[in-house]
This record gives C-alpha cells, sequence and structure tokens, in this order.
C-alpha cells in the first residue's frame, strides 16, 4: 500500500489533483468532507461546538451554519484552535480507519488542507504540495467558496504558509496553468510511484 498526502493551502486546487488521483486507480480520503460530517447535527462533536460557540451558530433547522462558525473562528485564532481540538481527532479516526480498511496494493489519498497542521505527515509515504499564484488562489476561494479576497486571505493567514509546507514536499504541483496540464503533472508522479 502506498499513502499519499496531498496538501496545500486554500485555493491551490489540492481536490482537483485528487480527483485526478482518484481517476487513476487511488482511494481518495477527503478530509474536508470528513470534518462536515462531523458537524452533523447531534453528533458529538457538534455538542462540543454549539456548546462552546452557542447557538448563533446555527441555523433554523438547528444544524451548524458552516459560514457563520467560518465567520467567527477565522477571526479569532484561539477560538479556531479549540474548533480544530474537536474535529481533527474525530477526522483522524475516521482517516485510521479507511486506511486500514483499504486493500493492501491501494494507493491511499489523504486528501487534507490542514494534514501538516494536524500532524498527519507521518502516516504518508510521500507528500504532494499543490501551489498557485495568490490571483489563482482568491478567484477560486471566490468562486467554490464565494468569499471575497479579504476573507481568503484571513483563512490563509490562519494556516501553515505555503512556503513551509513546500519544504516538506516530496513532488510539488503548480497549478496556475490548464487543467490538462495539471492533470499531465499528476500522471507523471503517478508513474514515477510505480518504478
Amino acid at each position: 500500500m502506498i499513502i499519499l498526502g496531498v496538501t496545500g493551502s486554500l485555493g491551490t486546487g489540492k481536490s482537483f489533483v485528487a480527483s485526478v488521483l482518484r481517476s487513476l486507480g487511488a482511494k481518495v480520503l477527503d478530509a474536508d468532507r470528513m470534518a462536515h460530517e462531523s458537524l452533523a447535527k447531534g453528533s458529538a462533536s457538534y455538542k462540543r461546538i454549539v456548546k462552546l460557540f452557542g447557538s448563533g451558530v446555527l441555523d433554523k433547522s438547528g444544524k451548524i451554519n458552516r459560514s457563520k462558525l467560518a465567520g467567527l473562528v477565522f477571526k479569532n485564532k484561539q477560538a479556531l484552535k479549540k474548533l480544530n481540538g474537536i474535529i481533527h481527532p474525530d477526522v483522524i479516526r475516521k482517516i485510521k480507519y479507511n486506511i486500514r480498511k483499504a486493500r493492501e496494493d491501494a494507493v491511499v489519498v489523504i486528501d487534507a488542507p490542514l494534514l501538516v497542521e494536524a500532524r498527519l505527515t507521518g502516516m504518508v509515504d510521500k507528500l504532494i504540495v499543490v501551489k498557485a499564484s495568490k490571483k489563482n488562489q482568491y478567484r477560486r476561494c471566490a468562486r467554490s467558496l464565494g468569499i471575497g479576497k479579504e476573507e481568503c486571505e484571513r483563512r490563509l493567514r490562519n494556516q501553515m504558509p505555503l512556503a513551509k509546507k513546500l519544504k516538506l514536499a516530496d513532488y510539488v504541483i503548480r497549478n496556475d496553468h490548464t487543467k490538462s496540464r495539471t492533470r499531465s503533472q499528476v500522471k507523471q508522479i503517478w508513474r514515477q510511484l510505480w518504478r
């Protein structure tokens, strides 16, 4: 089994890279999706989050409103640290469970924006870091998250600088051009894994 970590900063396009790896046959573990599942109404994490942040983070149906929660935590590093302290252990448990379930001959990809920050690098055989220009990061944040440059920058300040992640990378994907160019870089890494 080969375990790959795919990370980057907000808006670098790591999820696209993970999707290309999936199309090549990898089993992708999406940490963001797992984190969203942790917020499900009635879950242990949900209860702890509501207790910590109050009912103001809920929508009319009683579900956690992720944009309200993000609005709180990305303005306050301590609040973000507390939220991560609730969500990260749950996500890490799910990742470990899925790795145990994977076939021996599988390539498992951990797609996680905070892979380095959550100290998951010890779980991976190779680390892929996806990078992009700030201009492209802002554009992707606007498109996928509906947030402007200022909010994107605030969130980026709460992540480890991309330059530090790049120093830990086994492979770097530059995602500033066409999707086909990015896809070619991913395929090249895939071929190298099997040499």
